[in-house]
């Protein structure tokens, strides 16, 4: 059999993956078609694998012997893996082109998911092309398939995520990067990416935190595992304006501002957006004076924020009506009293100081319950006996 033969010309070319070639075939032999997908899995990923076009060879000359006999999305990783060997993208896509066709002619149920993943990665390498119109196009058919199913994959989640984060990125809409890289990370196992590339995507999603609009909570991204990737690297600095951000520290943002001016100087895109920035730090100082505050005293002074943000009281109400109107605040300004009554705050991911903070107000308002459930029971028999 075919199949066979190029398994015994790998095994010579490859002595020292004699036994993976001797699994491979024993299973082939056998008809054990579930085990052979899951042993194909772990073969692939072999680093002796990741460079040339053996996979391409191998896909060609062993797996289209049965490919559709394997779990069908399982067929459409596979083909992915083998799409990224190739030198010419118009050739990758090519070759993905048909497995999609062989999977449509199957007529097997639920074969929109491996179809899908497949032509996510036709998106990918359209984008990688420059056709940003082709790869939106194919993104809204996988987001109205997506929705059309139930019980979707998490990889193929993962791929539409993954695909959406790199459109919104070569576009610089931060938000939107920001938004389907986080759902990207809800999809996959953090341990299962290389080092390089959970730093450059905790990069990337650090910026497009700082950057984007309406993006004003930072606990989310602090209590990722990846944003860790950033601590000890050369850009460790960008953790710690992170954490600036997350408590709304305008002094130690203007420090660290000072003491990395040259990595930030490298950084057109937080120069370009410098008074941006300095906006959305001092609406997250607004927002950490208001938290830190008792629910029964959360009438504040304009000057009491004009202090903290280092502003004008006029530019204090500037900032007041920016946070009421992307709805971070509700509340009222009495310009006359020179005050703002904050009647609610949007939620935010509580980093361990606001949590420690947030934990004596609840032991302050039980010491207050208690005292006054004394005070009730110390008057309980006077008003028994009136």
């Amino acid at each position: 059999m075919a199949a066979l033969q190029y398994l015994e010309s790998l095994r010579n070319d490859h002595p020292e993956l004699s036994d993976w070639y001797t699994t491979l075939a024993d299973l082939y032999q056998r008809k054990l078609w579930h085990q052979l997908s899951l042993k194909l899995e772990q073969f692939v990923a072999l680093a002796v694998f990741q460079a040339g076009d053996t996979l391409i060879q191998l896909y060609h000359n062993f797996i289209t012997d049965f490919e559709t006999k394997i779990n069908l999305l399982k067929l459409a990783h596979f083909a992915v893996i083998v799409s990224r060997q190739y030198s010419e993208k118009e050739a990758a896509i090519g070759y993905l082109e048909g497995v999609a066709e062989k999977l449509q002619n199957t007529k097997e149920t639920r074969i929109e998911e491996p179809i899908l993943y497949i032509k996510l990665q036709i998106a990918l390498f359209k984008l990688e092309q420059g056709d940003q119109k082709e790869c939106k196009k194919l993104l809204e058919q996988g987001n109205a398939t997506i929705d059309s199913m139930t019980d979707v994959d998490p990889s193929v989640y993962a791929s539409y995520y993954w695909v959406s984060s790199q459109y919104h990125k070569t576009r610089q809409e931060f938000a939107e990067f920001y938004k389907s890289a986080l759902l990207y990370l809800a999809y996959i196992s953090v341990d299962s990416l290389s080092e390089s590339f959970k730093l450059d995507l905790a990069f990337d999603l650090s910026l497009s935190a700082l950057l984007g609009d309406n993006v004003y909570n930072f606990g989310e991204l602090l209590a990722h595992p990846i944003i860790k990737s950033l601590v000890g690297t050369q850009v460790e600095w960008l953790y710690h304006i992170l954490e600036a951000f997350n408590t709304g520290d305008l002094v130690r943002y203007q420090e660290l501002c000072r003491v990395h001016q040259a990595a930030l100087s490298a950084q057109p895109a937080l120069l370009q957006n410098e008074k941006k920035l300095l906006e959305k730090i001092n609406i997250l100082c607004l927002m950490e004076i208001i938290f830190s505050r008792p629910a029964e005293d959360r009438t504040i002074p304009l000057s009491a924020i004009a202090e903290r943000t280092k502003l004008s009281v006029e530019d204090v109400e500037h900032l007041l009506m920016k946070s009421l109107s992307v709805h971070l605040i509700e509340g009222v300004i009495d310009q006359v009293e020179g005050t703002v009554h904050v009647s609610w705050v949007q939620p935010r991911v509580l980093g361990i100081p606001q949590i420690k903070s947030l934990r004596d107000r609840l032991d302050n308002w039980v010491d207050k319950v208690h005292t006054a459930l004394l005070s009730v029971e110390a008057e309980t028999p006077d008003l028994v006996s009136s």
